[in-house]
């Protein structure tokens, strides 16, 4: 019993130790902002991503939108204090963040990629792209 309770302590001890290292300098986070919800949840998006790259710089982040949350990335689209979402995510793409707009809410909401600002890039499905982040590139998954 004492060499099973001795192996396990060093498994965990071993386990730990190679966790720490993968945490290690060099590693960059990979995120995947996920919008879905309209402008409200914009903001708290963009808020958190720019909190976010204030702390980790070098962070690779994406947002991936459809339904109402690609709303905020339509033309001329401004948030509850007068601000163009527009220049908040040009700020953010400087940055090197992406924003993924889902084909398939444009064609169920019946609407054309000139009606969006020049930041973004189409995605043929939004939440397969998140699922191809997480599970293909090994994303971590945020929801503000």
């Amino acid at each position: 019993m004492e060499i099973i309770k001795r192996l396990m302590v060093a498994c965990a001890t071993a386990l730990g130790a190679a966790g720490c290292a993968s945490m290690g300098e060099g590693q960059l986070d990979k995120v995947v902002y996920h919008l879905n919800e309209g402008p409200a949840q914009a903001s708290n998006g963009l808020r958190n991503i720019n909190n976010h790259l204030e702390v980790d710089p070098k962070a690779k982040i994406v947002v991936v939108t459809h339904a109402l949350g690609v709303d905020f990335l339509m033309k001329g689209v401004k948030d509850n204090n007068g601000n163009k979402y527009e220049d908040l995510v040009e700020q953010l793409k400087m940055r090197g963040v992406r924003f993924d707009v889902c084909e398939i809410t444009l064609r169920n909401r019946k609407l054309q990629k000139e009606q969006f600002i020049e930041h973004v890039t189409f995605v043929p499905s939004g939440v397969a792209e998140v699922t191809r982040l997480q599970q293909r590139e090994g994303y971590a998954y945020l929801k503000p």
